[in-house]
């Protein structure tokens, strides 16, 4: 079954392939003989209904520095093509908002991945509150006396932006911290949204756990160690990558979110596990995949395919 499939992502050139998992998609949908078309988020648009991009016809290749070949630029109904790869890194702001307003038009004639209704109302901080049980104690608010309370109440606490990503801005506050006040400041002036307010977990020195769900199914998952003297795990950030099994708990955690992800048309999620506690459910542009392969691990982009395959033949109605 031979599909064309467009991807909406940052422009393709800059990235750098060796841990990009949207790569990795591309890799194995050409493998399976799909046609590729390539375009970024600003060249999406919406004219009396209908929902079109100015894409490039995408040849990939596993090499760093060339590792894809665009054709012409031409103007792409997106209702014409089998499915939309939605895989714009965050910031998940009004641009990514609305480009899920205007995916969500052609899904699922269309298949998006994932889709775009979902992705909107799944704000990856948020939408885990939804599971309290799995978590650490966590506050979201913008309110200097709630956040106080509960630093009383907890000691060190993690503050971190709301809709904040890869890392940035992740800060531990301690007990007494004496910046606590000028951190408070420049929070507020930095960024307009809520902040989460977790307590922190001292075991993120042996890992975060980076759990990769396809269909709400866990399929593999890397341990993610922050670099010395920081509490980020990230890989953009110094974390280094681990070969890694799910813990009992771990598989209670996927046992638990996993049909909640099904059902919305989630299919390819990122969950992060620290010390047994879930911390974030990843949906906008979960990466990893690469990493796992790398550590031994399957090549994830084939299950992902299965199940993107499976959605796009079944009938509209299904």
């Amino acid at each position: 079954m031979a599909l064309t499939v467009a991807v909406q992502m940052d422009p393709i050139q800059a990235i750098r392939i060796a841990g990009d998992t949207t790569f990795s998609l591309l890799l194995e949908a050409q493998r399976r003989g799909h046609t590729l078309l390539h375009y970024t988020p600003d060249r999406l648009s919406m004219r009396d209904g209908r929902v079109t991009a100015r894409a490039e016809p995408l040849r990939v290749q596993d090499v760093e520095g060339d590792h894809a070949h665009l054709g012409a630029q031409e103007r792409v109904d997106l209702a014409s093509v089998d499915v939309v790869l939605m895989r714009q890194d965050p910031p998940f702001d009004l641009a990514y908002i609305t480009a899920t307003h205007l995916l969500e038009r052609i899904h699922p004639h269309t298949l998006v991945v994932n889709n775009p209704f979902e992705v909107r109302n799944a704000p990856e901080k948020l939408f885990v509150t939804a599971y309290p049980e799995l978590m650490p104690p966590t506050l979201i608010t913008r309110d200097k006396q709630e956040i106080e309370e509960f630093r009383a109440e907890h000691g060190a606490v993690v503050m971190k932006p709301l809709h904040g990503h890869g890392g940035a801005a992740v800060l531990r506050v301690l007990p007494d911290d004496p910046n606590f006040g000028s951190m408070f400041d420049l929070f507020s002036v930095t960024f307009r949204e809520p902040w989460v307010v977790q307590r922190f977990l001292p075991r993120i020195t042996e890992g975060d756990k980076r759990i990769i769900l396809v269909d709400g199914e866990p399929l593999g998952a890397v341990n993610r160690v922050p670099a010395a003297n920081d509490i980020r795990s990230n890989m953009v950030r110094g974390g280094t990558g681990g070969a890694t099994a799910l813990t009992p708990r771990e598989q209670e955690i996927c046992a638990a979110i996993g049909p909640e992800l099904r059902r919305r048309g989630l299919i390819l999620v990122g969950i992060d596990v620290i010390d047994g506690n879930l911390t974030e459910i990843n949906v906008t542009s979960p990466t990893g995949i690469r990493a796992i392969k790398r550590l031994g691990g399957p090549d994830l982009a084939v299950a992902v395919w299965d199940a993107i395959e499976a959605k796009v033949t079944k009938p509209q109605s299904a």
